[in-house]
């Protein structure tokens, strides 16, 4: 198996930032949908930019925006990647940014309407960067504490990098490796102490667990 990557979401803070560098994650997901309890607004993220670390990847995590509109933010934000959540998917190409493509997952037509979405990206040309697969939960986007259905995973090769997101906390994220065998792990309520404010201990836990977990495959 290729080497996990750790991705620790909801990133607010900029202290918060420098830690989960020390700590050793991968990359850093800032969300950028006014509806999330762990919002940064672009206008004042400017601190929190500058203090995480450049040899890091640094995701805007946004709802419901075109693909232009979330690209010219990244532009302006000097991100790495955008993560799209949302029912309308627009296929226009992210290039020079990754895109991370979101889905809810609820039963196996959602791994089929994952499979339909490729396709067509195929048939344009315009593959995204990996998908993330998370828990379905109505009206939400992400960050809500609850696992996917890891089950319905397994076995599941999308042939883009798969990011399983979803309640994984330092507890139970080996077992979801161990199932899913996924390339990279985003995490963001299961690491903190409250929405936005992310745990040191628990931070360290989750990588070292997930670090092992992915060591076994």
């Amino acid at each position: 198996m290729k080497p996990l990557r750790i991705k620790i979401c909801g990133v607010t803070q900029p202290e918060d930032a420098v830690m989960c560098a020390e700590a050793g994650a991968d990359a850093i997901g800032i969300n950028f949908h006014p509806g999330s309890s762990r919002y940064v607004d672009p206008k004042n993220s400017q601190p929190l930019l500058r203090a995480i670390n450049p040899l890091m990847a640094t995701v805007g995590v946004f709802v419901g925006l075109p693909i232009r509109q979330m690209t010219a933010m990244a532009y302006q934000m000097g991100l790495r990647g955008i993560q799209y959540h949302g029912e309308n998917r627009d296929l226009a190409d992210p290039f020079p940014f990754s895109l991370i493509s979101a889905f809810r997952i609820r039963d196996k037509k959602s791994l089929t309407d994952i499979t339909t979405y490729l396709e067509m990206c195929r048939s344009f040309g315009s593959l995204p960067a990996a998908i993330l697969v998370d828990a379905f939960v109505d009206g939400q986007h992400g960050g809500t504490g609850k696992t996917a259905p890891w089950d319905l995973l397994v076995n599941f090769k999308p042939g883009v990098p798969l990011i399983l997101a979803g309640g994984l906390t330092p507890e139970n994220v080996g077992e979801a490796i161990r199932l899913v065998k996924p390339d990279a792990v985003d995490v963001a309520s299961g690491v903190e102490s409250s929405p936005g404010k992310k745990d040191p201990q628990r931070v360290r836990q989750f990588i070292a667990s997930a670090r092992e977990a992915a060591a076994r495959i």
